[in-house]
């Protein structure tokens, strides 16, 4: 299937690693520029030099938190490749933990880490979107919007949030041809299910290999899933192919979420 994203222009964050260097390669397989951003310097020189094997990218090493390092990552985006024709917002989790674990300073980094950098981002493309008349902007975030883990409360809440937000952002940016979606991503073998494996094997007296065999088990393809997956769903989004897809929050999740809504 030709998905006509050759010689587009994407911003994928966080993506040095994981779910978004997948997405980041998938676009570029397809014949998309790539622009990456990530704090460490060292991991985001190795994913720029794999993406650079597909596609012509540039890799800004920058806190996704930090509203100068987002809007210097842009510039240089701007500088290299003039334009921006699709966001993937990325952002690490915020701290494992239970409601009365948590206190204001980590909610608040979980807000700016999770959501404002949504925000901020898709503030800074939105507006060269509109004016060229097309944009694809698609939110990474997780199942816990809509299935909410009790470790993972600041997570359930902002996610929940996210999908808010991709709705009212779609149905704003419509008219101009920009649509907007949002990924709820399940169980995925990146460094995140590691930290999470770590603190339940910890709570529950179990090895690493009984906790991800259990894992699987609740899932109805029984199996954990890979970042490729997700980088694929991700380039058809971003893509002529879907085209009438907007406002949705698509969970990629091997059917772990039970409900219909």
């Amino acid at each position: 299937m030709n998905l006509e994203l050759n010689n587009r222009v994407a911003m994928v964050a966080a993506a040095s690693k994981g779910i978004g260097k997948a997405c980041a390669v998938a676009l570029a397989q397809e014949g998309c520029k790539v622009s990456v951003c990530a704090r460490n310097a060292e991991e985001l020189e190795k994913a720029r030099a794999e993406i650079a094997d597909h596609s012509d990218v540039i890799a800004v090493a920058a806190d996704v938190s930090s509203v100068n390092d987002l809007e210097n990552w842009y510039r240089q985006t701007i500088d290299r490749f003039r334009q921006v024709d699709i966001l993937v917002t990325n952002t690490g989790g915020p701290p494992v933990k239970r409601f009365m674990e948590l206190s204001d300073e980590q909610w608040l980094a979980g807000v700016e880490s999770t959501l404002m950098n949504v925000v901020r981002l898709s503030r800074l493309v939105i507006p060269g979107m509109q004016e060229r008349r097309w944009g694809r902007i698609i939110h990474l975030t997780s199942l816990v919007a809509k299935q909410p883990m009790d470790e993972l409360t600041i997570s359930s809440t902002l996610r929940a949030g996210l999908s808010g937000l991709t709705k009212t952002m779609a149905n704003q940016v419509g008219p101009h041809n920009i649509t907007v979606n949002a990924i709820l991503t399940g169980h995925i073998m990146t460094d995140r299910q590691q930290a999470l494996a770590d603190v339940r094997v910890k709570e529950r007296g179990i090895t690493h290999e009984e906790y991800f065999v259990g894992q699987a088990a609740e899932i109805p393809l029984r199996r954990i899933g890979e970042p490729r997956e997700l980088g694929e769903v991700v380039a058809f989004l971003a893509s002529e192919r879907a085209s009438y897809v907007t406002g949705v929050s698509l969970q990629v999740d091997g059917g772990l979420v039970r409900s219909t809504l």
